[in-house]
């Protein structure tokens, strides 16, 4: 190479650099591992909707010792997706979190039990023990044990609660007649563990009127007033939405971008299409912006909590903002 055809390299390779910093950083932290519970971010970023919007998207997965708020807190993440209880107890606690666009419009959260455990309904919940996920993911069954007027301190026709791990063992090792499911991933490690549909009765929380809202965006509230992040995050929603409709449409070939993507080679491809194609059911209705409705009702079922609510007083002005989505969708 001459030094004339070396000088051109060097500034050709000089435009391709500021052409790539052009693109602008965002970073993402999921609320649990890859999965296909986040194909539509996944999508976005394979099928090219991230660069089409000018933006360079790093995905982290989350996990069992992760806990999303505590990522953005300390500057760990632009935006991350959590459960809404989740969400409005931090911002209570201090940590001015802010819905800006709700992807998930239903929700997946169910109490899966046995029928030779003796329940069938409601009503036959009393003196059982029952397996409940922590770490934030309590709150609506707590609310909704509080609307059925049954303690939850194993007291004499209350229930008994159980710390329950991220897995099924207590059901299948008869150690509580239900635990916690979600429609598109532990209902369906129970049934791969060999018991049938048949065997089971589910109680979906969305249908038992305290389902609360579930993997949704959220940023912190000072970052709001920086028009740049605003302009970044209107890019990140719409490209994310294309995204997740991309998926809604093709299940199987998003589920198969979700398995590229998963690092620890734990997932497989029959769990992730099925898993695809429950989330599209709770994803479906859902433009991104938050239906204010929605956040009432999920506010009211955590103020319900009885002896210990979720939240003490209504989060008032500010836990969610249409901004970002009227931007982003119109």
């Amino acid at each position: 190479m001459n030094k004339f055809t070396q000088a051109l390299a060097v500034a050709a390779a000089g435009a391709w650099a500021s052409v790539a910093q052009a693109a602008d950083d965002v970073t993402l932290q999921l609320k649990w591992v890859t999965q296909a519970q986040f194909a539509g971010y996944y999508v976005a970023q394979d099928q090219g909707f991230y660069d089409e919007e000018d933006l360079n998207v790093t995905i982290k997965p989350g996990g069992p010792d992760i806990a999303p708020a505590q990522v953005i807190a300390g500057g760990g993440a632009d935006v991350v997706l959590d459960w809404m209880p989740s969400a409005l107890a931090s911002r209570e606690k201090g940590l001015p979190l802010v819905n800006i666009a709700q992807p998930f419009k239903s929700s997946g959260m169910m109490l899966t039990c046995r029928k030779d455990a003796g329940v069938e309904t409601p009503a036959d919940f009393a003196g059982k023990t029952l397996g409940v996920w922590f770490f934030g993911n309590e709150y609506p069954f707590l609310s909704w044990m509080s609307k059925l007027g049954l303690a939850t301190d194993g007291s004499e026709g209350g229930v008994t609660v159980l710390k329950q791990g991220f897995n099924v063992d207590p059901i299948l090792q008869g150690q509580a007649a239900c635990v916690s499911t979600m429609t598109y991933n532990e209902y369906w490690q129970i049934i791969d563990a060999g018991l049938s549909p048949d065997d089971l009765v589910v109680f979906k929380y969305e249908d038992q009127g305290v389902a609360t809202l579930e993997d949704g965006m959220y940023v912190l509230e000072e970052n709001l007033n920086d028009p740049a992040f605003v302009d970044k995050m209107v890019r990140f929603v719409r490209a994310s939405m294309k995204g997740w409709k991309w998926a809604e449409e093709n299940p199987e070939d998003a589920a198969m971008i979700v398995l590229d993507n998963d690092a620890s080679g734990a997932q497989t491809e029959e769990h992730q299409t099925r898993m695809m194609g429950e989330i599209a059911k709770l994803t479906a209705g859902s433009n991104g912006a938050l239906d204010p409705a929605d956040y009432e009702r999920t506010v009211q079922s955590l103020l319900a909590g009885g002896s210990d609510p979720v939240i003490t007083k209504h989060p008032g002005e500010g836990a969610w903002t249409h901004v970002i989505t009227d931007a982003a969708l119109n």
